[in-house]
């Protein structure tokens, strides 16, 4: 396998990275996950939006070169030398150059692609709902920093490990506030009322792209930005997950509630339509 290092592509398994590096020793950067289909990046432009928005956060000094086209050239062809431009999951990863201690001397972001296969079926949604449950163990801040795919992972690490220990399917985060944020890998939805709410992202949750392209897309119905609580969820009708590799899957089980997904199942249709 192949894997593209500031541009340039290399064998995947060639040192690359040494032990001062800032993403290594800090986790100083973030990172996107995209689909490729049929060789086309899949939301591109959402993406690129999120990666330009989190680099400004975190005070990179972003190289005029750092456009969509520049990217999507890049991971094009990187899918195109691992023969899995059909269907593939790409992740970027941004880091600062440089070394030293908290505070960087070096603003410039370095950059690794790398793409894996995907199986057919991720297009489909759900056959059986997942269970879902809280994991109490890390809340999330409503702040700037909640909001982007940082480097740094640990409380969706714990939430995952928490989640194979108790036989979950995914686990919710909480906020400070003691009200959902977001998933390990998703972002979450509520339906109710022939309504559909999600969390703003003044709640702690990464600003999803699926997410994003959900609340601007025409729709038959209406989705609200709404603080979310264990509650709203346990009398929510549905509730269903999103992330820009599966789409939607809907929530069968929550805190010993069932759930259907009657609006999950119109929702995943009118996706892959608009997205296709």
């Amino acid at each position: 396998m192949q894997l593209c290092y500031n541009g340039k592509f290399m064998a995947s398994d060639r040192p690359l990275l040494t032990v001062d590096n800032r993403s290594f020793r800090y986790g100083d950067g973030c990172f996107e996950t995209m689909k490729v289909y049929q060789g086309q990046l899949l939301l591109a432009d959402l993406h690129f939006e999120r990666l330009i928005a989190s680099l400004h956060i975190l005070h990179f000094h972003i190289p005029a070169h750092f456009s969509k086209e520049y990217f999507t050239g890049l991971i094009q062809e990187l899918c195109r030398m691992n023969n899995v431009s059909p269907l593939a999951r790409v992740r970027l990863t941004v880091w600062r150059a440089g070394t030293g201690l908290y505070d960087p001397v070096d603003h410039t972001p370095h950059f690794i692609i790398q793409c894996w296969e995907l199986p057919k079926h991720i297009f489909e949604l759900n056959n059986a709902g997942l269970r879902l449950d809280v994991y109490a163990d890390a809340t999330k801040s409503g702040d700037k920093l909640s909001n982007i795919k940082s480097n740094n992972c640990l409380p969706y690490i714990m939430g995952a490990l928490y989640a194979k220990q108790h036989q979950l399917s995914e686990v919710l985060l909480l906020n400070h506030r003691g009200r959902a944020a977001d998933t390990t890998i998703a972002n979450i939805f509520a339906v109710q009322d022939g309504k559909i709410f999600t969390p703003p992202l003044s709640e702690g949750c990464v600003c999803g792209v699926m997410r994003k392209h959900l609340l601007q897309a025409d729709l038959p119905f209406k989705i609200e930005e709404k603080p979310l609580t264990i509650s709203d969820l346990q009398d929510a009708e549905e509730i269903f997950l999103t992330n820009a590799i599966y789409g939607i899957r809907w929530v069968g089980e929550f805190r010993k509630v069932s759930y259907g997904n009657a609006t999950a199942a119109i929702v995943h249709e009118l996706l892959y339509e608009s997205i296709l």
